[in-house]
């Protein structure tokens, strides 16, 4: 669907054959200092803090913290600040992982899954996006159908803000390629059957032959945490 802000739908053009670099530079020079990047560590993310690093883009990056990451997520986190003399702020929810339990019952996660990527995530971007004009997210349209159409710049509904996707064209290759050519810090659950981590109580190990998404929210009908659904390209 065409975009209806004008500026954002000549900048998805202008940029779509772009480079990434070329775009995050657009994106600094277009939106700093009310630019931020929300990484999950997984290893578009380490692409993008690499690149955002390498050119030295003036953003904002942060992590969504839901106090559910994986121990070797948590510890990526502090090889990525110490790699690239950055810091990482954590952006958490209003509620720590043991009062969500008191508020909503033990291991909402398993109970109602979009509840609890709306308190742990959804809720708390929503509240940070109020310091931003824009957003870079580290999607890649071939990774699902909610991502399929997205634009490198878009404008992005749910949030109120614009939305920048530098690796939207990439591919997995394309991604790893990179990874291996800059010595990239990336998951070490990465090479252990995960090729998509979130939160350690929804993500499992994905077999041969899976797609690569198969094991977030395993046996639920939820491909999504709700950052990145087809609602950002509703009118």
């Amino acid at each position: 669907m065409a975009d209806a802000d004008p500026e954002v739908a000549a900048a998805a053009e202008e940029l779509e054959r772009a480079d990434a670099a070329a775009i995050l530079r657009w994106a600094g020079e277009r939106f700093a200092p009310r630019l931020g990047f929300a990484t999950g560590f997984g290893v578009e993310g380490c692409v993008l803090i690499d690149l955002v690093a390498r050119h030295q883009v003036p953003v904002d990056v942060f992590t969504l913290d839901t106090g559910l990451f994986f121990p070797e997520t948590y510890a990526l986190w502090r090889r990525l600040e110490a790699r690239y003399r950055i810091t990482i702020r954590a952006v958490r929810p209003a509620q720590t992982v043991a009062e969500q339990a008191a508020a909503h019952g033990d291991a909402l996660w398993a109970r109602d899954p979009d509840a609890c990527c709306r308190l742990r995530k959804v809720e708390p971007l929503a509240a940070a996006a109020r310091d931003f004009d824009a957003w870079i997210s580290a999607i890649r349209r071939d990774q699902s159908p909610d991502r399929a159409g997205a634009a490198v710049v878009e404008r992005d509904r749910r949030f109120g803000i614009v939305k920048i996707n530098p690796l939207a064209g990439w591919t997995d290759k394309d991604v790893w390629r990179h990874v291996h050519d800059h010595d990239v810090p990336y998951n070490p659950l990465h090479d252990q059957g995960f090729p998509s981590i979130g939160c350690a109580p929804c993500t499992s190990s994905v077999a041969a032959g899976e797609d690569a998404r198969a094991g977030r929210w395993r046996g639920a009908a939820k491909t999504e945490c709700g950052l990145h659904t087809l609602e950002r390209r509703q009118p």
